[in-house]
């Protein structure tokens, strides 16, 4: 079936009202592309539930319009909802070289075949109407891209996550030239992130880190240092391994998410492992203290992570002692402080030093805060803006920039998820909404939004009794 139209749809699946689970469609006629397939996590209220996927039925419906999925980097709340859609229906994947190594292990663990793509910053792809080149970016894990996707009624601008890091690690800075030569020629929508909208000033540099850990590091050359962050911040890794060479320390990667993006990152050289320095953690109580670094999971004081496991005393490999040095490279995602801080306390009661505020240094955000955003605005100079990436008040709030940059009222929208905007080279507006919201994965299972939360916080509330009756014939 034909699609008569003379308008782009842009349609909102994830990653609005909301941080994570980022989707996007964009369709025009007879086409459809996806922009990010990710996840969120479990809120408090989610008993059971492992995690939040887009509901992608619209997609499912209309498989045989869509033309790709094109990935901006590979967090988890931007490629982790793939294996889900994968396994109903098949659609080519495209990005850049890490993305699609971290991808590649989502779906071989579910045993998924698509056909991969690799891109490189500057690539142009050509699906169907659209054309869609990739810009590079600086973010918080290597091959972030932004997208110029050019469309029957001009170009749309995805700005993915991004920073602008003057001093990065792989040494390459956003393109902010061929963001300037868009803007010259003419953006019709800009999708910008809006993650740090509440941040004046400028994000830090990720070399602040690693001048802050080489600080640490110097400070603590008989103790023995453990460090949690993100798994997928090669950079920060990168910086880790660095320093440990240089200060003659064995590295144990400790967490399997951790070990996993180590040795992905590691095969296709995006991170550089020096030789001889890897000890498996299973092998560490003949190393002293002195020379050795632990790299963990657990930065968010998630149940069953590394850090977690150790604050517990339910890690047989590593046992928390006062000559211990603690490092939390990574800012809490919001709701998970309590978790955090329980973590800390735990760690502190066996003895160890914890360094985690934001006072030291020892982590920068990979978003970009207020300058950074009005540079790229200022820069592309759109017809149209919609803010993503953010909850409501995050929205809300980078319109308020957009609107002290010069743009009118009548030329943003903020979205919900399940919106449809349509646009035309001279409009924009809100069409029809179309069914959207989010599926719980609980193990291998997919469930509505329905009674079954209601059903386990009743059983969790109230409690359950069973009768048992034996009745004679």
């Amino acid at each position: 079936m034909k699609h008569k139209t003379n308008t782009l749809k842009v349609r909102f699946l994830g990653g609005v009202g909301e941080i994570g689970k980022n989707m996007t469609a964009l369709e025009f006629g007879n086409d459809i592309i996806i922009v990010d397939v990710g996840l969120t996590f479990p809120s408090n209220d989610m008993p059971g539930i492992d995690i939040v996927i887009p509901d992608a039925s619209y997609i499912i419906e209309n498989i045989d319009r869509v033309r790709g999925i094109l990935l901006t980097h590979g967090h988890e709340d931007h490629i982790g909802g793939l294996p889900y859609l994968l396994k109903e229906v098949k659609i080519p994947i495209y990005g850049t070289k890490l993305t699609l190594a971290l991808a590649e292990n989502k779906l071989r663990e579910q045993n998924i075949k698509v056909k991969f793509n690799c891109v490189k910053p500057g690539n142009k792809v050509k699906l169907g109407c659209f054309s869609v080149e990739f810009i590079n970016v600086n973010h918080s894990i290597a091959g972030a891209c932004a997208l110029a996707i050019t469309t029957p009624v001009g170009v749309v601008v995805h700005s993915g996550d991004f920073k602008i890091d003057l001093t990065p690690i792989n040494g390459e800075i956003a393109d902010i030239t061929r963001f300037s030569e868009l803007g010259k020629k003419g953006v019709l929508l800009f999708m910008c992130e809006s993650t740090n909208v509440e941040r004046p000033g400028y994000s830090m540099s990720e070399q602040v880190v690693g001048e802050t850990l080489d600080k640490i590091f110097a400070s603590n050359l008989k103790r023995r240092i453990i460090i949690a962050t993100f798994a997928s911040n090669v950079y920060r890794l990168q910086q880790i391994l660095n320093l440990a060479a240089k200060y003659k320390r064995k590295v144990a990667f400790s967490g399997r998410s951790m070990i996993t993006v180590a040795e992905t990152a590691s095969k296709i050289n995006e991170l550089y492992i020096p030789d001889g320095i890897l000890v498996d953690i299973e092998r560490i109580k003949n190393i002293q203290d002195k020379d050795l670094v632990i790299v963990s999971t657990g930065s968010q004081g998630e149940p069953m992570s590394a850090l977690t496991r150790m604050a517990s005393d339910d890690f047989s490999h590593v046992k928390i002692n006062n000559n211990d040095t603690i490092v939390i490279s990574a800012s809490p995602i919001p709701g998970n402080e309590k978790s955090i801080y329980n973590v800390i306390n735990n760690l502190y009661r066996k003895g160890a030093e914890v360094i985690y505020d934001d006072i030291n240094s020892i982590h920068v955000s990979g978003h970009a805060c207020q300058e950074e955003l009005k540079m790229l605005h200022t820069l592309l100079k759109p017809k149209f803006f919609i803010p993503i990436h953010g909850e409501y008040r995050h929205l809300k709030k980078h319109c308020v920039l957009a609107k002290g940059l010069g743009m009118r009222e009548s030329s943003m929208l903020i979205c919900d998820i399940g919106d449809t905007v349509e646009l035309s080279f001279k409009s924009m507006k809100k069409g029809e909404s179309f069914q959207a919201g989010s599926k719980l994965v609980d193990g291998l299972t997919i469930e509505d939004n329905s009674t079954l939360i209601k059903d386990r916080i009743h059983l969790a509330e109230d409690g359950i009794i069973v009768a048992l009756s034996c009745i004679s014939r």
